[in-house]
């Protein structure tokens, strides 16, 4: 652009109204001498001392767009310039890089000397590093620590911030993967079956170092139907028994037995167990969050939901448990419906899981739809038709107010010793 042709504050005027915004472009190494020259020229241009207080406005926002530089900047240059002008200067910058750069006390070696002293006495306070740098070359007479015996606290400190410090410092150690044998490592694939089951524990918080009881959730992934239990304590002693119980409590029989990688439940107690049983033990993988994911949403939805997350005292764990098994299941199963996906495979080929209303259901109408379908295996013949018979006894209204009451009952309890439980 030439700019030499703009010779009045007019025409300076109607060229920041029509433009934006202007990079200005120099020579390498170059950009502040061009930028101060064509400051000098506009200056001197459009004599900027003998202007108006309007006109050297328009001036200086002409400046700025053009140089790049700040509103500040630009006044101090400007005020340089009308000083100069008066000398006979011409405006130039009055800072560049030093003849001589700082001389650096501290070396690499330094800093290495200083890594294994850290490393050998784990990091201890500054004036103790410094001391024993300073005994290292005083006291034991090694040379290579001369330098560093006259090292400053505060210095210390800034070395240990240096990029070479921190590079010799890290340490990274790859994870090493557990090679534990129970269990396969992989995702149940039920094929739309019912009977592979997901399981997790629960913990009910904790209370002045004292441990609450445990929920265990464990759900159908095909049919949702799910049975809960609470145990003291999740060591092989409590949990085995509620393990055996939970899985009688499934009208179906049980061909597959995920969990995530808890000590609690792949052990070889329970592994005998499930082989005697002739149930396959599947873990969660590593990195595939969605393994167990159908446990862990019932965990939100219904023993959270209920249960709430306030303490409840270990001692607690077999009244919750009979009410689990008396009204708790049943109302779960029979009476409370679950929303079951359908997949749907877009225009790209991607398979996305919806909900639709009329997918609701509860497990015991999935289980009488599995059986039409010949998915389901139940534990004797009769076994739809009882389940059937039970959910007729009470309606859904009635399943509930009377879960609900027994409920009350139960946390009841917990507060008579002064418990304050949340639901």
């Amino acid at each position: 652009m030439d700019e030499a042709k703009l010779r009045t504050v007019a025409q300076l005027q109607e060229f920041l109204n029509a433009t934006q915004e202007i990079n200005f472009t120099g020579a390498p190494g170059d950009g502040d001498h061009q930028r101060y020259e064509h400051i000098s020229r506009v200056l001197k241009r459009f004599a900027y001392s003998a202007l108006g207080k309007s006109e050297r406005g328009v001036v200086l926002a002409y400046l700025r767009r053009t140089s790049g530089y700040s509103r500040a900047q630009l006044t101090r240059l400007v005020a340089r310039w009308q000083s100069n002008r008066l000398a006979q200067e011409p405006l130039a910058k009055r800072y560049g890089k030093p003849a001589m750069p700082f001389v650096r006390k501290y070396t690499a070696a330094d800093v290495a000397l200083l890594v294994e002293m850290d490393r050998a006495n784990e990091d201890v306070c500054g004036p103790a590093i410094v001391h024993l740098l300073h005994r290292a070359f005083v006291v034991y007479g090694d040379r290579r620590y001369e330098r560093l015996s006259k090292l400053s606290v505060s210095h210390l400190y800034n070395l240990r911030k240096t990029g070479g410090y921190r590079v010799l410092r890290s340490h990274f150690t790859k994870t090493r993967a557990v090679c534990n044998p129970i269990g396969v490592r992989k995702a149940p694939r039920p094929n739309g079956r019912a009977g592979w089951v997901r399981i997790d524990s629960v913990h009910q918080g904790d209370l002045d170092g004292m441990k609450g009881v445990y929920h265990i959730t464990c759900v159908d992934a095909v049919s949702q139907w799910q049975v809960q239990a609470c145990v003291q304590g999740i060591s092989e002693a409590f949990l085995l028994p509620v393990l055996e119980m939970v899985i009688d409590q499934f009208p179906f029989q049980i061909e597959g037995f995920h969990s995530d990688n808890g000590s609690e439940y792949i052990n070889h107690k329970v592994a005998k167990m499930l082989e005697k049983l002739r149930i396959e033990q599947t873990k969660s993988r590593s990195r595939n969050s969605n393994d167990n994911a159908l446990a862990e949403s019932k965990n939100a939805s219904v023993v959270r939901k209920h249960m709430g997350y306030s303490h409840i005292p270990q001692k607690y764990a077999k009244p919750i448990n009979a009410f689990y098994q008396e009204v708790f299941n049943n109302w779960l199963n029979l009476h409370r419906p679950c929303l079951f996906a359908t997949e749907v495979v877009s225009d790209k080929g991607k398979i996305k899981k919806v909900y639709k209303h009329k997918d609701a259901k509860t497990p015991l109408e999935c289980l009488v739809l599995l059986n039409e379908a010949a998915l389901v295996t139940f534990k004797s013949a009769t076994m739809l038709g009882r389940l059937l018979d039970k959910a007729k006894e009470r309606t859904d209204l009635q399943a509930a107010q009377e879960m609900q009451k027994a409920k009350t009952d139960l946390f009841a309890l917990f507060n008579k010793t002064g418990l304050k439980s949340r639901t």
